[in-house]
């Protein structure tokens, strides 16, 4: 089976580093579905407006898994990155074929494009196909959720100067995100610098005594951009 990018992603990360590990988890997170030109068609838009969610089929387009590698037992960062569990069990991009599954909410459709809101992707990301959710078939509120029964809590306060080149929208997000700590599991010394990147720049920060502080943020990194038909 042959796929091919419908669409791509645009939004506010540029790595995979401090995206929010699953979709909803910062409704504010706001990007772009824009479809590539041989699917740039408005008829196939027709009654998309009426579904509040979509689900969006994408690629694991950075990492070893894109290029063939997968682990059978991966180790959750929501066990602290210290218990394995297996690649079913997760959703690990670290897979057989690198394909990931998120829901999204649909907030406007603009110019032939899909402005979405909590999605958990990287700028760039090829998008496969797109769904409309549908609650009655798509939501099990009896569901079990194994060892991810709870959405994670917020585990950070976060401190970001006032003297920021950041607009009010643009920090709220970004408060949202840091406060789930994008840190990998295993890295929570104190005297380390993180730097990542955020729409068009990189956010430096540091995390001491449960409060991550950025200390700078710099402007001018290159984002993904598609050309339009």
């Amino acid at each position: 089976m042959e796929l091919k990018p419908v669409a791509f992603y645009q939004g506010p990360f540029g790595s995979k580093f401090g995206i929010p590990r699953q979709s909803s988890l910062v409704e504010g997170v706001e990007g772009r579905v824009v479809f590539t030109p041989e699917y740039r068609v408005r008829e196939a838009l027709r009654g998309i407006e009426g579904f509040s969610h979509l689900w969006l089929l994408w690629g694991f387009s950075a990492n070893k898994a894109a290029k063939g590698a997968w682990q059978p037992t991966v180790r959750p960062p929501r066990l602290g990155g210290n218990t394995a569990m297996g690649v079913w069990a997760t959703r690990s991009p670290y897979r057989p074929n690198p394909i990931g599954l998120s829901c999204v909410k649909l907030l406007r459709v603009e110019k032939l494009e899909l402005v979405v809101g909590g999605a958990d992707l990287m700028d760039g990301t090829p998008i496969y196909d797109i769904k409309p959710y549908i609650a009655y078939a798509d939501s099990i509120p009896d569901a079990v959720s194994g060892f991810a029964s709870e959405a994670p809590r917020r585990k950070l306060d976060v401190f970001i100067p006032d003297d920021l080149p950041l607009d009010g929208s643009r920090r709220k997000v970004l408060e949202a995100v840091l406060a789930l700590d994008p840190r990998p599991a295993y890295q929570d010394k104190a005297e380390k610098e993180y730097v990542m990147p955020f729409e068009d720049g990189e956010v430096v920060f540091r995390v001491a005594d449960g409060l991550l502080s950025v200390t700078e943020f710099r402007r001018g990194l290159p984002r993904f951009l598609l050309e339009k038909a």
